[in-house]
């Protein structure tokens, strides 16, 4: 997120500084500030270690009661605000979300991608924009721009994203599990909540490296949660990167303060993944009260 606001400061320097070669015969304005973008996302790129999370750096824990260990030297992905992204139908971050390019699995999978490959990924699948049209903000051909398309889907369909995945959980059977799983945190209801998760169930917890595979694991480290930071809890719903997520408050003398933004993947009737942000600091950008009072 703070990356992506750099971004659009140097993107506005760079078209202020170059506004007297702007030539409206050539491109619209749209497509002059989209390629001065896309150039400077791609400067970037070149100096900058991808963003993961703990998935992609280590194997999953095999104990939930060992210590938790921290990677603050880590430049971890962070959750974006769908909230901020709010848009018409015609903007761009408001499309990124409709068609699930936000989600978390696939902002993560497509950091394995060369930079160029990702910028041809995000103009032609996401912005829908002629191969002629990326070729020329990217400097190249057309035949160059369909076979990156080409090795860039091809690179993530190996990584696992599912598509199932990646749209956003409307429907009802959907929303349930949702907001049964939330209804067992705020009671801490293990039992309820261990339910509800797929056999093969994630949860990572970034800036910590520690990571659980098993609804066995998941549910003895959420057992470890309660009895070490207790069972009274309040839940807020949010979303983050179009999909369903929930801020966390834990009881604190006569109000409950914040604890952590959980972002949620749901498939298949089950929760398939829950990335766990402790970073209190990001219910600012979400609009998160960052106290809440008894009810």
């Amino acid at each position: 997120m703070h990356d992506a606001e750099d971004l659009v400061q140097e993107t506005m320097l760079r078209a202020w500084r170059a506004r007297a070669s702007y030539d409206e015969a050539r491109a619209s304005l749209r497509t002059w500030l989209y390629r001065i973008a896309t150039n400077a996302c791609l400067s970037a790129l070149s100096s900058r270690s991808r963003r993961p999370l703990p998935t992609g750096l280590v194997g999953p824990s095999d104990d939930p009661a060992a210590p938790l260990s921290p990677g603050h030297e880590v430049p971890w992905l962070q959750p974006f605000p769908t909230g901020a992204a709010a848009g018409g139908p015609d903007d761009p971050v408001a499309r990124l979300v409709a068609r699930g390019r936000l989600r978390l699995a696939l902002i993560a999978a497509m950091q394995l991608l060369p930079a160029r490959q990702r910028a041809i990924l995000i103009l032609r699948d996401t912005l829908d924009w002629p191969a002629a049209q990326v070729a020329d903000a990217l400097g190249t051909s057309v035949a160059a721009v369909n076979s990156g398309l080409q090795r860039a889907r091809a690179r993530l369909g190996t990584a696992g994203v599912v598509e199932d995945e990646l749209s956003e959980p409307a429907d009802p059977s959907r929303r349930a599990v949702l907001d049964r799983y939330v209804a067992a945190f705020e009671r801490a209801d293990l039992d309820t909540l261990a339910a509800l998760l797929a056999d093969d169930v994630v949860m990572e917890m970034p800036p910590m490296l520690n990571w659980y595979l098993g609804a066995a694991h998941y549910r003895d480290f959420l057992a470890r949660v309660f009895r070490l930071r207790g069972t009274d809890w309040q839940v807020l719903p949010t979303a983050a990167n179009g999909q369903p997520a929930f801020a966390a408050y834990l009881r604190d003398g006569a109000g409950y303060r914040p604890h952590s933004l959980q972002v949620l993947t749901v498939a298949g009737g089950r929760v398939r993944h829950n990335v766990v942000f402790a970073d209190t600091d990001l219910f600012g950008p979400f609009g998160l009260p960052d106290r809440l009072d008894p009810r």
